[in-house]
């Protein structure tokens, strides 16, 4: 919002919240009409395609968003490094109100206007026109236009929304209130309509115009310099035609330069011209290679887990992951198409995200491969190729430690010069855990299989004299093998007793045998699926992060904004801490040392009940 909002600051469907699409169903049910009365071969295609155009738009929009957002992590040609945030992204969460502002009125004008169904497919000196008068008036207008609604009167009560944005994505260049986007339309109609009264206007020209828009608005945004220095170098004059993603960049950081829409020669006519966009350009194409301190490898779960990368949907990523939400499973053909992509084409991991804790820079990496693929034995030594690529591929770069998210022994045995530590988070998790069971705790029961966590978290336990109750046999007799003969008798197989603090890796089956009251804990990174009224959820083993850290827009799986899970978290500490050993296979972080490093960072503890959010995410 503007800081002083004026007249028709809001968009009229605001109050509608994601319900806003039905303003488009006037539209939608005018075509259904004609075709219902009329039958398919009176359509008009004009009705036919308006509405796929604007979607197409959109799939336009997101494209340019996930390339941006894994180019600004990879930070190869970052322009401005600074921090994103929620708010940001929440503000920005309106970017298809323009879309469906763009589509109400030109609905209604090919509606009303009868001589625009006349339009041929093409015209040449139309097109022509539209380049004119695009690089001339259009140009000029907006030119003084920008620099109005730079004047304090208009930039308080509109333009300040857009310019909150200082660090650009490509949506930040429709983010503007409803009456400034009206003023567009008015500008950008200019060269659309003007060819059609003329009677040299075509239906190409127009789509085309369009499309050119979105385009340059998009790439301007960016913020990772992609412009081709040998354009430049060959044709010098196009330096004046159009700008670059690091010309308009700095109109965001320094705000009383660089006002021109795509073509920067109106800043050099009137010396508006910012004199660091040369600078800025060569130093932004010439890119740095960031080292980062530390590597969270990870994978996709479902389907739906593709949305909440953060090169995903900007809007679904930046809330906690519920695959139950309808609108999730609307969009499922997109995921269904980008595994199979990733299963043919993946034949590496690949950034996806680029956090900062003062000096200390992680990145995260995503494998190409879905939780059903692990399952799958004949996929297991391609799975394990990837890993041992990324570790090679970190090791090469210098990277401190990688954050595995299971067991990396394979890897550690076969190449025992490792200079870069793996670490499964363990200790961590185990210490996560044992600080969310309430002191005065007697019993506690263990449920389901004997993870790394949930052994780990039963033996302190023991060793703490506090009895821990298995009903499975097997497990129990595994587990037994494992605690010190001397608080062996804290360990105990029983099917009769159930305590009220329920833990392990697999509650969602058996919990209907707890009793009232029980407060459950789960040792695993995935929710529990179920939940009953009567009885307290806690977290996944997780911590809040410190306010220090930068770049945090989006949620780590099902977790809350700004909470991470304890695996990432001690991959964190490993690095910051220089520890030495791998904490993977059978070794374990101290898990006292590991509790004490992550307070001492600014770890903090969640509060002990939180709700239950039955999604499984990436």
């Amino acid at each position: 919002m503007a800081t002083r909002p004026g007249l028709l600051t809001e968009w009229p469907w605001q109050w509608m919240g994601s319900f806003k699409y039905l303003v488009l169903a006037p539209a939608a049910l005018h075509t259904a009409h004609r075709v219902a009365t009329k039958g398919l071969g009176d359509l008009d295609p004009a009705y036919a395609i308006m509405l796929p155009a604007l979607l197409m738009r959109m799939i336009h929009n997101q494209i340019w968003i996930s390339l941006s957002r894994y180019q600004t992590a990879r930070r190869k040609h970052l322009i401005v490094d600074r921090s994103l945030d929620f708010e940001q992204v929440d503000r920005e969460q309106s970017w298809d109100d323009q879309i469906i502002l763009n589509g109400i009125l030109f609905y209604l004008a090919y509606a009303t206007i009868p001589d625009i169904k006349l339009m041929p497919l093409w015209r040449t000196d139309g097109a022509i026109i539209t380049i004119l008068l695009h690089m001339g008036p259009l140009e000029f207008l907006y030119y003084w236009f920008h620099r109005a609604l730079h004047h304090h009167f208009l930039y308080s009560r509109y333009h300040s929304h857009h310019h909150a944005s200082i660090v650009t994505e490509p949506i930040t260049s429709v983010i503007h209130p409803f009456a400034e986007h009206l003023a567009y339309f008015f500008l950008f109609s200019i060269p659309i309509l003007t060819p059609f009264f003329m009677g040299c206007g075509s239906v190409l020209v127009v789509v085309l115009y369009l499309a050119f828009i979105d385009f340059m608005n998009n790439m301007g945004h960016c913020n990772f310099e992609l412009m081709p220095k040998w354009m430049f170098q060959n044709f010098p004059p196009l330096k004046y035609l159009i700008y670059t993603p690091s010309y308009h960049s700095l109109h965001h950081t320094q705000f009383r330069t660089n006002y021109s829409l795509f073509m920067p020669f109106y800043d050099y006519i009137y010396n508006t011209m910012d004199s660091l966009s040369d600078e800025l350009y060569e130093r932004s194409l010439k890119g740095t290679e960031e080292t980062p301190d530390l590597i969270h490898l990870t994978h996709m779960t479902t389907l739906q887990s593709t949305y909440h990368l953060r090169i995903g949907i900007a809007s679904i990523s930046s809330k906690p992951c519920n695959d139950s939400v309808w609108y999730i499973w609307m969009i499922w053909p997109a995921a269904w198409l980008s595994m199979v992509l990733a299963w043919i084409f993946g034949s590496s991991a690949f950034v996806t995200e680029r956090l900062k804790l003062k000096k200390f820079h992680m990145q995260i990496w995503a494998l190409p491969r879905y939780n059903f693929q692990y399952g799958l034995s004949w996929g297991k030594k391609s799975i394990n190729n990837l890993i041992e690529k990324a570790i090679l591929d970190a090791d090469e770069r210098g990277v401190k430690a990688k954050q595995l998210n299971g067991s990396g022994q394979l890897f550690t045995k076969k190449y025992p010069k490792l200079r870069i530590r793996l670490v499964d988070g363990s200790g961590l998790a185990t210490a996560v855990v044992l600080n969310s069971i309430p002191l005065a705790t007697k019993q506690v029961f263990l449920s389901g299989s004997n993870s790394k966590v949930a052994r780990a978290t039963a033996i302190a336990l023991c060793e703490r004299g506090v009895q821990v109750i298995m009903n499975q046999e097997k497990e129990y007799g595994m587990l037994k093998s494992r605690v010190p003969e001397n608080r062996a008798i804290y360990l105990k197989f029983s099917n009769d007793e159930t305590p009220q603090i329920w833990i392990g890796d697999s509650i969602d089956d058996a919990q209907w045998k707890a009793p009232k009251g029980t407060v459950f804990i789960p040792t695993s990174q995935f929710p529990l699926k179920k939940a009953r009224k009567d009885c307290t959820y806690l977290s996944n083993p997780a911590m809040k992060i410190p306010e220090a850290m930068q770049n945090v827009h989006t949620c780590e799986n099902w977790l809350p904004r700004r909470v991470m899970s304890a695996w990432r978290i001690a991959g964190i500490l490993h690095a910051l801490e220089g520890w030495e050993m791998h904490e993977c296979g059978d070794d374990t972080m101290d898990i006292e040392k590991t509790w004490a490093a992550a307070i001492e960072h600014g770890f903090t503890p969640l509060a002990k009940a939180c709700s239950l959010n039955p999604g499984i995410g990436l």
